[in-house]
């Protein structure tokens, strides 16, 4: 008897939160009419090779539009840090970062799995200006990898503006003594429970499943990040 057995698909999945891929942009509501990636930034998964935004996925094609007004993030000259949110870990041969069709740094993870949340560390000393970084992330055991475009302000853009100080002259007006009330301090509330669709802010708690959580990345909620198995968005308290 011949039996025929599917092979497993794989099913790493994540994204670069921070400073913001075009699809953690989407996700958190800061660009309209993006279409699905809304709901699961962390797709975008296209055959090995590509050098765009959407992985060659037609679902996700909002995501190579450069004509957008995706917003740019400021960062300093030299070495700036890409922080990764990852909801489904995978074996990984490399992850590479291109400005302009420049491989201009690559991390080779030789089969590793990569941990819930990590950060790399790039030199951008070569570049100023406005800037679109593509990220790719090559899975070890498939032919598949992840897409991820960061849009970058690399030096920060203008100074900031310095405004001289103004002279008042004295008067003979007596000063009038005012009483500030005290500060409270309050714990900020429980934003309820847990629910996918909702964005949280990083502090804020939950309960989910009898336990209470607190938020320490912010973002929108979607099915399958659950607070008790994605420790790289919620604490447990």
């Amino acid at each position: 008897m011949l039996i025929l057995i599917p092979s497993t698909p794989a099913m790493a999945h994540g994204y670069i939160s921070s400073p913001p891929s075009r699809q953690a942009v989407c996700a958190q509501g800061k660009i309209a009419d993006c279409g699905p990636v809304i709901w699961e930034p962390q797709s975008v998964e296209g055959p090995k090779g590509q050098r765009n935004c959407h992985g060659g996925l037609s679902q996700f094609a909002q995501l190579n539009d450069d004509s957008r007004n995706w917003p740019a993030t400021s960062v300093a000259a030299g070495r700036v840090t890409f922080n990764w949110v990852i909801t489904a870990r995978h074996s990984t041969a490399s992850w590479e970062y291109f400005i302009g069709g420049t491989r201009i740094a690559v991390f080779n993870d030789n089969g590793a799995r990569p941990p819930a949340s990590f950060s790399h560390v790039v030199d951008l000393s070569r570049y100023s200006g406005r800037q679109k970084l593509l990220v790719v992330w090559n899975v070890a055991d498939t032919p598949m990898a992840f897409y991820n475009c960061v849009d970058l302000q690399v030096g920060g853009g203008n100074p900031p503006t310095t405004t001289p100080p103004t002279t008042t002259p004295p008067t003979t007006t007596p000063p009038t003594t005012t009483t500030t009330p005290p500060t409270t301090t309050t714990t900020p509330p429980s934003t309820g429970t847990w629910a996918a669709g909702t964005a949280y802010a990083t502090g804020a708690t939950v309960t989910y499943n009898g336990g209470s959580y607190r938020c320490t990345q912010g973002h929108t909620a979607l099915s399958g990040w659950e607070p008790d198995v994605t420790p790289a968005l919620w604490q447990r308290v």
